[in-house]
């Protein structure tokens, strides 16, 4: 629904109006039968929301009680007049869920409703962007090794105490494209690891990995038994590797099917990789599925302001493959999107490409860097 069909069908439109006007014209604002309106206190923040329909659904909330006779929607007559508008609020206000119940967690992630849609080339965090001052590992791989010939190296005497940081960020590239609701995206996220603690090695990067990926999200909207909600599926390809020369290069193309189900706080994404063949003098590592897995489970539990994930990589006949939990809590509680704190443990092969026939047990702690 667009910007203006919304404003045109909602009896707040003078309201909205009102909002534009100085502070000290706030007072003169109006009902549509004449009656003077005291706006609530700290209303702007409905300013802030970005979907409009959304942004709508906020202003009604709050102006709605002020109006004789005005029907709202079960968020407007929820709320006393001049509560005060936090970023719970907002998301109070924020239209109900198609399927009932509780805002669902993949459809606002991946806009699979109308009304989530926020249009092409808007740039969001994809996996988790995050910076760890201190990331501790139970061992560094000294002597990096491979199958593949020229590919033994060796590394300098690094330290088990550094800095772990990832940037990821993604953009729609066409949207309501092929299937109703189906959109297009490219990711690309980054992930180092830094030497912070090594001055005598000039503090070097002991270990970046890039990874662009396309794909092609769908809403599903199937509800399975136990009231389990299966709400999308996707197909992607991805390109991943370390940026090195011989004999550390480490590399691998995929492509990608993955499928997202949902209950109440509880998200679950299931995805399965198949490896593109290379030929033998171009494969980096070609055993690096048995080690890293084909199949991903990513448990997502957001309960209220806390988020806890666990990303499991399996192959489900070795025992190979690794576990990654991670749990973020707001600094600051009035601001759920701003700055985080965030602690990672890490366990198994493959929290690099170049260890990715590695074993190592890891911690991090920090803070995310915006919200994903």
């Amino acid at each position: 629904m667009s910007t203006t069909s919304s404003t045109a069908a909602s009896p707040f439109a003078a309201c909205l109006f009102a909002l534009a006007l100085p502070t000290g014209a706030l007072a003169a604002a109006s009902s549509l039968d004449g009656q003077p309106i005291e706006l609530p206190a700290g209303i702007e923040a409905c300013a802030q929301v970005h979907v409009d329909s959304e942004r709508l659904a906020c202003y009604d909330r709050y102006v709605a009680p002020k109006v004789r006779g005005a029907v709202v929607g079960p968020a407007a007559s929820s709320s006393s007049p001049g509560a005060p508008v936090t970023p719970a609020a907002i998301a109070a206000a924020r239209p109900a869920p198609i399927q009932g119940g509780r805002n669902s967690i993949l459809d606002e992630y991946w806009e699979l409703a109308p009304e989530r849609k926020r249009g092409t080339f808007n740039f969001d965090g994809y996996r988790p962007n995050y910076f760890f001052p201190l990331h501790v590992t139970s061992g560094i791989n000294r002597n990096p090794r491979s199958p593949a010939a020229g590919h033994d190296g060796s590394l300098p005497d690094y330290d088990r105490h550094e800095a772990k940081l990832q940037l990821s960020v993604r953009t729609k590239l066409w949207e309501d494209v092929g299937v109703p609701g189906g959109d297009l995206w490219f990711a690309y996220t980054q992930q180092s690891l830094w030497q912070l603690y090594s001055g005598g090695l000039s503090r070097p990067f002991r270990a970046t990995d890039h990874e662009p990926e396309l794909f092609y999200i769908a809403p599903i909207r199937y509800e399975l038994p136990l009231r389990i909600k299966l709400q999308m599926a996707g197909i992607g390809i991805a390109h991943q590797s370390n940026g090195q020369t011989l004999p550390l290069s480490r590399s691998w193309n995929r492509t990608y099917a993955l499928v997202g189900l949902e209950k109440g706080p509880f998200a679950l994404t299931v995805r399965q990789n198949w490896r593109l063949h290379e030929s033998d003098d171009q494969d980096d590592n070609p055993d690096l599925t048995a080690y890293r897995g084909r199949t991903e489970l990513l448990g997502l539990w957001t309960p209220g302001f806390m988020t806890a994930s666990a990303l499991w990589k399996t192959n489900f006949d070795t025992r190979r493959g690794s576990l990654q939990l991670d749990w973020t809590m707001p600094v600051r509680r009035s601001d759920p999107k701003g700055l985080r704190y965030y602690v990672q443990v890490f366990t198994g092969y493959g929290e690099t490409l170049t260890d990715y026939n590695f074993r190592q047990t890891s911690v991090g702690a920090g803070l995310s860097l915006f919200g994903w």
